[in-house]
């Protein structure tokens, strides 16, 4: 007999989700014990205000990180990836990783073993978040990240290690490359099939928000068979897949005057270091970004930076089959247990998370609460440093102002 509290994958690829779903959440290392307990009264605080108690989350915890190593000898347990795959969909806090030594990121390894190719953070300004822009609320857009590939596929030898002397010696012996000495070496891998699902997936979200363009992000004039491929390969599934959705920005000029056709998403492409510039000076002319995993790491955090920091950043690893949506920051573990950081990125995360499931009052509540607390002054000290006469609050308290707006909305 099938479990009633289980979210299920429709065959049309919808989800079919219960009035009380299980939903497994990793609290995180550092400070994701603190707001994950602010994150969870929201979301609990939305829901139950949305729908007046018809509805609710059956939260389930599960282990990864430094918790999951305590309770069972290992980083990322198998049966952590096995409730996230039952279960559907998925939240987690931030996890550490040590930079250059000991494990490889747990947040990479979680997108890679559940096949979660697209990593999807959407940028938008909240009002009166302080910003380095003289017009912040010119960004409004939502990055599709490549999440399975590229360099960030871990491919890697370190210098002066008999393995990267063999690569080395295939590179140079083999295959003619030019290396120096006692090179560290890693492999940028980029395919058909990975680009195409990811780009496909930025352009039906474009379709279904009637959004005006997708932009393909890469490096393609000096990395042309990876980058350079990845925005052919772009162009190709726009073509294949939504030839009656998407027209490219050659053909918007050539064809109709520069005039987007109502309906039409425009696909157009720019080179990585030159959009950079483009979303600090023209940040209206675009709205989805698609891109590989290095540079969607760069123009994510970038774009966060401008609308007032990864604090507010919420954040998505979403493939066919699950979902996990995260804090997009680090776990600050000089803050941890002092209930003090900003809990905003993943409260937001857990509205991205309802919406996904179809709950969208509920999300909207939170976004909508989020804003009016931040109007109220009513902020953690990351906010209340630049915000002129803000009152300074915990993060729980922080939480339980939002969820005071959330009941008077």
């Amino acid at each position: 007999m099938a479990d009633a509290s289980v979210i299920r994958k429709t065959e049309n690829g919808k989800l079919d989700v219960p009035d009380t779903p299980i939903i497994p959440f990793i609290e995180g290392d550092g400070i994701g014990p603190d707001i994950w307990r602010a994150a969870r009264l929201v979301l609990d605080t939305a829901v139950a205000a949305a729908y007046g108690g018809r509805r609710r989350i059956a939260w389930r915890e599960i282990f990864a990180g430094q918790k999951g190593f305590e309770q069972t000898g290992n980083y990322l347990p198998d049966q952590t990836l096995d409730a996230i795959r039952r279960y559907v969909v998925a939240i987690k806090g931030p996890l550490t990783t040590p930079v250059g030594k000991g494990i490889r990121s747990v947040n990479v390894a979680i997108r890679q073993r559940l096949d979660l190719y697209s990593c999807v953070r959407p940028v938008r300004y909240i009002p009166p978040v302080p910003s380095p822009l003289k017009h912040p609320e010119k960004i409004d857009m939502v990055v599709f990240r490549e999440n399975t590939e590229d360099l960030y596929a871990g491919i890697e030898w370190a210098a002066g290690t008999s393995e990267a002397r063999r690569v080395a010696a295939f590179l140079t012996e083999e295959m003619g490359a030019r290396l120096p000495p006692e090179a560290g070496i890693g492999i940028k891998p980029i395919s058909a099939v990975n680009t195409k699902r990811l780009v496909a997936r930025a352009i039906a979200h474009a379709v279904e928000h009637d959004l005006p363009s997708v932009t393909l992000m890469h490096k393609g004039n000096i990395m042309k068979y990876t980058e350079g491929a990845f925005c052919a390969w772009g162009y190709e599934v726009a073509a294949e897949r939504f030839a009656d959705r998407a027209i490219t920005e050659k053909a918007l000029f050539e064809e109709f005057g520069g005039r987007r056709p109502q309906g039409r998403v425009v696909i157009k492409d720019r080179i990585a270091d030159m959009l950079f510039q483009q979303v600090l000076l023209r940040p209206e002319e675009y709205s989805v970004i698609a891109t590989p995993n290095l540079n969607g790491d760069y123009i994510s955090d970038a774009l966060a930076a401008q609308v007032g920091g990864l604090g507010m950043a919420p954040g998505a690893n979403i493939g066919d089959d699950c979902a996990v949506f995260e804090a997009t920051h680090g776990t600050a573990p000089k803050y941890a247990g002092q209930d003090k950081v900003n809990p905003g990125s993943l409260v937001l995360s857990g509205a991205m998370m309802l919406d996904h499931m179809g709950w969208k009052e509920a999300a909207e509540s939170i976004r909508r609460a989020l804003q009016q607390t931040i109007e109220q002054g009513r902020v953690t000290y990351d906010l209340a440093r630049q915000i002129e006469g803000a009152t300074e609050i915990s993060c729980s308290d922080f939480a339980r102002a939002i969820a005071d707006n959330i009941d008077a909305l």
